[in-house]
């Protein structure tokens, strides 16, 4: 049971175009991997051409199986596998939200939202530091102030007797 590519593409007219694709051509022998690749990519864009819009089908191609789900929004994915591998599990994988097919990566998903909230909410409580700063050195330059006004208006009255 292998799973040999894992290609997501988009359904134009007249053509399909590879988005992003990810293989695993580590059974074969060195010489061989750009071919059959090459031919891992020709197949699925082929495939995705072929199907119809809205449509998941499975396709044997030599002694591959080869899975495809085109969306109504012309985003397709394929999956190419050898014979045992589940066809049900190939079509979770290409139905599925990858934050929801693997509760690992969803778990990460929110660990990198909650890194996010907890950095913003640090970055506010800085500000807030530096203009609490700003407040205290005020308040003193306000405060000296006050004293040397005191002071003066305490010299400036002492001068005159009250009769």
């Amino acid at each position: 049971m292998k799973l040999y590519s894992l290609s997501v593409l988009y359904k134009g007219e007249p053509k399909a175009v590879l988005l992003k694709a990810a293989y695993d051509v580590s059974s074969f022998s060195f010489f061989q991997r750009s071919s059959v690749q090459e031919f891992m990519t020709f197949t699925s864009q082929l495939i995705v051409e072929r199907s119809a819009k809205g449509s998941r089908a499975s396709v044997k191609e030599q002694e591959y199986l080869c899975h495809v789900y085109v969306r109504n929004d012309s985003l397709a994915g394929v999956v190419i596998a050898d014979s045992e591998y589940p066809s049900r599990v190939a079509f979770t994988l290409l139905e599925k939200n990858p934050r929801e097919a693997d509760p690992m990566s969803k778990v990460q998903a929110e660990l990198d939202e909650t890194k996010i909230i907890l950095h913003n909410t640090m970055e506010s409580l800085l500000e807030r530091g530096e203009k609490l700063d700003d407040l205290v050195s005020k308040s003193e330059v306000l405060g000296t102030q006050s004293k040397a006004f005191y002071k003066t208006a305490r010299k400036q009255n002492s001068c005159c007797a009250v009769m």
